[in-house]
């Protein structure tokens, strides 16, 4: 067989992440304080912003060109055409809902109504002068690659992290979401994992603490060894590891000393629950006379901007040479882009946000003893957007409504089997129960553990008892030996 150069022409599908992309994608992910201050930004950036003074107008953009059909950012991530320059993740027109067919009579959406009855709640002003995890991580990617692909996937990856900085998917799940190789995946999140905070894009608690001791240089064989087995550090079972990991005891305990230093949850530095802050909602909630709710976003904190078009009119006719036009023209598709984002980015919440209140009517009704577990990708699935749109689109939100102001992401909870084997109920339902008997037990009556699980077993919850105690000590209450003490205690004072 001759060798020698030829020519071949080959058909391939490419992911491309766009800057447009990037910024959509972005922007889903912002609270609207942190939108409020993305904006300010833009308005010293493009002389062709302004901030509408009068509600009533559309914020329509100035036309530059023939009109092109809105594609979703889930449309081009299942066509593999990332490279289009329309990331809005859903039809303008798919939010209106008929009030007068179906479930969607149960929900408003229009800020005026909502407003009309009374002024947004007052809070204080909440501290965002940190920035979020998803931001934080996005600004190296856009410097830690070229690859278009990968950053592609990168940021799909980074978007679905949890709070703490964990990949909570499976590989596999990504590899099918976005019909790309095991490979690149695999390649994508060793770039996220290379990341500060160290440890951040972990699958699991080993993991991540592996990558810190890497970061350390402190990851040798026996390390190793160590971090495959923390369940027996937890149990305290310093014999067996030191035979595992061929150390002795000083060894072990400088190598435990060690761990203890690196981050278990990375991504809570970046997390917006610092306590003693005043949170100001995003989303505002209230019932209807119809027994409906109306749902609106808080323009107490979200400028509408417009394009001045009298400003751009007046730079167009002095614009004698290319390059001039050329700059005003770029100034111009900015404009309308970000317009359009926002105006997008503001739907698909009021459309993911009217999804959960239907899924929790009963907790706005009856409070947290009716809250149903409840997923991501059942979200998803119900408004027929994509996983990680939902989870971009339910962080650093919050929801404000007649019982107090939740993030977004409290109502995704675990579900707890029922007694009668019919269904189940959310974690934090029974979490309620359980303070609840606790709270009304007496100095004399203290419920052990199992009593709890009789008692709960009796009102439709089937617990082990483990469950309840992991439960209870996440809440924070001691055990009945300690309850019995500290009765006892009230009592002598």
């Amino acid at each position: 067989m001759a060798l020698g150069p030829r020519l071949d022409i080959r058909q391939s599908q490419q992911l491309v992440m766009t800057p447009q992309l990037q910024q959509a994608i972005k922007l889903l992910a912002l609270s609207n304080l942190e939108i409020e201050t993305f904006i300010g930004d833009a308005l010293e950036a493009n002389p062709l912003l302004d901030v509408s003074q009068d509600t009533d107008v559309a914020d329509a953009p100035v036309a530059d060109g023939p009109a092109r059909e809105e594609t979703s950012v889930d449309d081009l991530i299942n066509e593999g055409q990332g490279q289009i320059d329309q990331p809005l993740d859903v039809d303008p027109v798919a939010l209106d809902i008929d009030r007068d067919t179906g479930d969607g009579a149960l929900f408003g959406t229009s800020t005026d109504s909502f407003l009309s009855g009374g002024d947004a709640p007052d809070l204080d002003e909440r501290g965002g002068d940190g920035i979020s995890l998803v931001e934080h991580l996005t600004m190296q990617l856009a410097a830690a690659t070229t690859d278009d692909h990968t950053a592609f996937i990168a940021m799909h990856l980074i978007g679905l992290l949890d709070e703490a900085g964990y990949l909570p998917v499976s590989m596999n799940e990504v590899v099918a979401d976005l019909v790309t190789p095991m490979a690149e995946v695999k390649r994508a999140l060793a770039l996220v994992q290379t990341f500060d905070p160290t440890g951040v894009g972990a699958r699991d608690l080993g993991e991540c603490l592996a990558l810190q001791a890497k970061e350390a240089d402190r990851y040798d064989p026996c390390m190793a060894r160590l971090l495959d087995n923390l369940d027996l550090l937890a149990k305290g079972n310093i014999k067996q590891l030191k035979r595992i990991c061929e150390v002795d005891e000083e060894d072990l305990a400088d190598m435990v000393a060690e761990l203890r230093a690196y981050d278990p949850k990375p991504g809570l530095r970046f997390s917006d629950t610092t306590t003693g802050r005043a949170i100001v909602p995003d989303i505002l909630l209230r019932p209807r006379a119809d027994g409906g709710w109306d749902i609106a976003l808080n323009q107490a904190t979200l400028p509408r901007l417009v394009v001045n078009r009298g400003y751009y009119l007046e730079l167009r006719k002095n614009c004698d040479d290319k390059a001039s036009r050329g700059w005003l023209n770029e100034k111009l598709t900015d404009a309308n882009w970000l317009i359009k984002a926002l105006d997008q980015r503001q739907k698909t919440i009021l459309k993911v946000t009217t999804e959960i209140v239907k899924q929790q009517d009963g907790f706005f009704r009856h409070g947290v003893s009716e809250l149903k577990p409840l997923t991501l990708k059942a979200v998803a699935d119900a408004i027929d957007m994509h996983e990680s749109t939902v989870s971009r689109v339910t962080a650093n939100k919050y929801l404000h409504c007649q019982r107090g102001t939740f993030e977004l992401k409290y109502f995704f909870t675990s579900g707890v089997a029922s007694a009668d084997g019919e269904g189940s109920v959310s974690a934090e339902a029974v979490k309620a129960q359980i303070k609840a008997l606790i709270d009304a037990e007496g100095p004399k009556a203290i419920l052990s553990d199992d009593a709890l699980v009789d008692l709960l077993r009796q009102k439709g919850f089937d617990l082990a008892r483990r469950t309840v105690a992991k439960y209870r000590e996440a809440m924070g209450i001691g055990s009945s030996v300690q309850r019995r003490r500290q009765k006892a205690l009230e009592a002598v004072r």
